[in-house]
């Protein structure tokens, strides 16, 4: 994957730790992070937001899920 690839993910079966995701709700983006963990059979993975600091627990039924470039793995908090 080169670094501007975005690939929308469908299941949290393709989803595993260290992938970097945006998740949009509608037009607007809502959460952007590492993922933590995943329970692919419900439906749920947690992230560590890179927009808020915090580790998320998201349901991707409700979400539009990409996986981008890894730089955004890091954790950038604005004061």
């Amino acid at each position: 994957m080169t670094g501007n690839d975005r690939m929308v993910i469908g299941s949290c079966h393709q989803l595993a730790s260290g992938d970097a995701i945006e998740a949009f709700r509608g037009n607007s983006l809502v959460h952007r992070g590492p993922v933590t963990d995943t329970l692919p059979d419900q439906g749920l993975f947690w992230i560590l937001d890179t927009l808020t600091g915090s580790r998320r627990l998201l349901d991707i039924s409700g979400l539009e899920v990409v996986r981008i470039a890894p730089q955004y793995r890091e954790v950038r908090v604005d004061a």
